[in-house]
């Protein structure tokens, strides 16, 4: 089902027509009211009437992470507070958190979008929809909330964590659907395991997973031992949180709501927009939010945008699944390294489990990467040259991928934090 065919189907001339409208307004509000953005403007020698259309949003500024939290906590906010009714928040683990509110116009939004996402991964209003993204401050849990309250389908706000009751849950509501970390998926398949619960005796059939990079490989995983679809579904709290784009059952791509959040796709070095079709920095601007609406703020994540009308009939332009983070990169001995590549390495292994860490150190002045990675309970019991032969291939196919030298070590299943949120896969102990 497709939830808002007007502009879910819209033809480019459309779209582009409603973008400008919508940019122009946007554009005009920021500047009048927040002037933080008015001096930003100013300084590159642009005022709103400048702005006539989607065609000049490449004159305008950018915005990162660090113009929020510069201007903390609600200094890029285009409405007084009596307007605003929700708050959200970035958990501020490496510096001030980021904050951004909501008016109810904002809220709306939010849930229809979500409400779309939904319908493009085969949700109906008879599902039953249990949300293990964590609630409060993070976005998933409410964000997901009230677009399948908006659906019509019934909730189970359960929140992350407490794996045993979340089972329990799926057993007595037959919950239909299951939205989580992509880690957390795998994980609470690990409990039913252990549990000798037969995935097949749930009622399972669609998974929603976002909030942090999976691979391909991983989808295929969580689809072997949870016996539902993978859907991805892509946001982040700054633009809206969950529901900026999300696939639909062909799984060709995420399609991006762009008439609300326009994407655009720049080289992360010099900042200047790439080729059609290229992979580079996603980059959004917000064109209805009230709250704090942002121009082209960079995301970091690395992706490409696919203008082709979909399978499914929509034509909202997709973005392919995020290959990585222009500042999760790790650049290592010159080496440009995403932990993506190497999940896929090991996830095409069959004697891996989907649960590893990579450590990044410094020896004198070179650098160093270790592997720590599960395996399969049986490879501790066999003999110790089983073992080794197949440290030696793991080995082996990463440094043929990397172009460098990894130091694998294997260790017994369940020696890997597991989390109910985004799964920790790097430390880096460089101090750079």
């Amino acid at each position: 089902m497709i939830w808002n065919e007007k502009m879910e189907c819209a033809t480019r001339d459309e779209m582009k027509a409603i973008q400008s409208e919508r940019l122009v307004e946007t554009v005009k509000r920021i500047y009048h009211n927040v002037a933080y953005y008015r001096d930003k403007m100013q300084q590159a020698g642009l005022t709103p009437f400048d702005i006539e259309g989607v065609e000049d949003l490449h004159k305008l500024p950018f915005t990162t992470k660090s113009d929020l939290r510069d201007n903390y906590p609600f200094g890029l906010f285009t409405v007084p507070m009596s307007e605003i009714v929700r708050l959200h928040a970035s958990s501020g683990t490496t510096g001030k958190p980021t904050v951004v509110g909501y008016t109810r116009k904002d809220i709306n939004m939010w849930s229809e979008v979500v409400t779309r996402s939904l319908c493009m991964a085969g949700v109906h209003k008879n599902d039953i929809v249990q949300i293990a993204y964590g609630y409060g401050l993070f976005t998933g849990g409410l964000g997901i909330h009230y677009g399948t309250e908006n659906l019509g389908a019934s909730v189970i706000p359960i929140s992350g964590g407490n794996t045993q009751k979340q089972i329990q849950l799926m057993q007595d509501f037959n919950s239909s659907v299951l939205c989580c970390t992509p880690s957390y998926a795998l994980y609470i398949s690990d409990v039913l395991n252990e549990a000798g619960i037969d995935p097949e005796t749930l009622n399972l059939r669609v998974g929603i997973f976002g909030a942090e990079p999976w691979s391909e490989a991983m989808r295929k995983e969580i689809e072997r031992k949870l016996k539902l679809r993978a859907i991805d579904i892509y946001g982040l709290s700054e633009i809206v949180g969950p529901g900026v784009s999300c696939e639909c059952e062909y799984q060709q791509g995420m399609h991006v709501h762009e008439d609300h959040f326009i994407p655009e796709i720049i080289d992360p070095v010099t900042l200047e927009p790439v080729a059609d079709g290229e992979v580079g920095e996603l980059v959004f601007s917000t064109i209805t939010k009230e709250g704090i609406p942002l121009l082209r703020y960079r995301t970091r994540d690395l992706t490409r945008l696919i203008y082709d009308k979909c399978s499914c009939g929509r034509t909202l332009v997709r973005m392919e699944k995020c290959k990585g983070r222009s500042d999760d990169m790790l650049i290592i001995r010159g080496v440009n390294v995403f932990p993506s590549q190497i999940e896929t390495v090991l996830l095409e292994m069959s004697e891996t489990e989907p649960h590893y860490l990579l450590i990044v150190d410094r020896e004198n002045t070179l650098d160093t990467l270790s592997l720590m990675v599960e395996v399969q309970e049986q490879f501790f019991s066999d003999e110790v040259r089983k073992l080794q032969d197949l440290r030696k291939q793991i080995t082996h196919k990463l440094e043929s991928t990397l172009g460098l030298t990894v130091d694998v070590k294997l260790v017994e299943p369940k020696t890997i934090e597991r989390t109910a949120g985004k799964a920790k896969r790097v430390i880096d102990k460089r101090n750079i």
